[in-house]
């Protein structure tokens, strides 16, 4: 376990490496110029030059990313060009924000998905198993911002049971319940196609692990077909799942970005809408590099959850 564990560890950190030059090059492909930004539109030529001097936008762009690799390692991403304060600063808090917003989709997909695909792959053919996947194949078709728009008109407006954004009352803030009902319909809304997904995957492996030669064996032998469900199959399963849930994490960390724009939700993506229309670049370039780096890191607790629960992956991983 301890080769594997340095094995992957140090593919991440290559991947990571990766991720930061490939995020460099791309926010130097956009038609933006930081300098441009600062000063406006009507500025003087000759001021935009002396600032992107001033900036190092005119060195050579090998020296301005050991620049930018430089600034990562000692926690330095440049100043927001509209807000005139640290990025740092400004992305933390939005991506604690995220990241609660994450989970309680990622806790949404968890708790429905999977129960619903063993639901549906323990009777295959089934009517529980035409209505739950009917229900997922419908889910996964659905666009979030659609869907957001659709249950504000239901559930906040018409019937009035949550708010329809925000992340606290502004009036009254009410500690975690009022977080909590805040969550509601923005975490419902982005777990609707996550889970559509890992119901239908679940359904597949449990399929497959009921039809395994251990199992036939265990039912010719008369055992229980609740204990060969529950204490063999879904024990066979697990791994998949498990991965299963560690790729949706990187759809959840894009798909928040359209749910915080239409719920208000004061997270990384609605600050990334706002810099996107605002042309900040080092703003643009930090919450992509957070995203990358958070979906990274959770895969790699993904393989390691994986290969501690099925140790014949550590081989494969090689």
């Amino acid at each position: 376990m301890t080769t594997f564990l340095l094995r992957r560890l140090a593919s991440t950190v290559l991947v990571l490496l990766g991720v930061t030059i490939l995020v460099f090059l791309i926010m130097q492909m956009v038609p933006s110029d930081p300098a441009r930004v600062i000063l406006g539109p009507t500025a003087r030529a000759e001021a935009v030059e002396a600032l992107r001097h001033q900036m190092g936008l005119d060195r050579p762009l090998v020296v301005q990313y050991l620049s930018y690799l430089d600034g990562l390692v000692h926690g330095d991403l440049g100043s927001s060009l509209s807000l005139s304060m640290p990025v740092m600063s400004l992305i933390v808090p939005k991506l604690m924000n995220t990241v609660i917003l994450a989970f309680g989709t990622l806790a949404i997909c968890v708790l429905l998905g999977v129960p619903l695909g063993i639901l549906a792959g323990t009777r295959p053919g089934s009517l529980p198993d035409r209505i739950a996947m009917g229900v997922s194949v419908a889910g996964a078709s659905v666009p979030v911002y659609w869907a957001a728009l659709v249950v504000i008109s239901v559930f906040a407006l018409d019937l009035g049971w949550f708010p329809t954004s925000g992340m606290q009352d502004v009036r009254e803030p009410g500690g975690l319940p009022d977080l909590l009902t805040h969550l509601v319909l923005p975490a419902a809304t982005t777990a609707v196609v996550p889970t559509a997904i890992i119901a239908r995957l679940t359904r597949a492996t449990m399929i497959e692990a009921l039809q395994q030669d251990s199992v036939r064996m265990l039912r010719a032998s008369g055992v229980p077909e609740r204990l060969i469900i529950w204490r063999h199959a879904l024990r066979n399963i697990l791994p998949s799942v498990v991965n299963i849930i560690g790729l949706q994490v990187g759809y959840l960390l894009g798909g928040v970005i359209f749910t915080e724009v239409v719920f208000s939700w004061p997270g990384l993506g609605e600050q990334l809408y706002i810099a996107i229309t605002a042309s900040d670049m080092p703003v643009i370039q930090a919450g992509v590099l957070f995203i990358a780096v958070v979906f990274v890191i959770v895969n790699l607790l993904a393989d390691l959850a994986v290969a501690m629960l099925n140790p014949r992956t550590r081989g494969v991983a090689r």
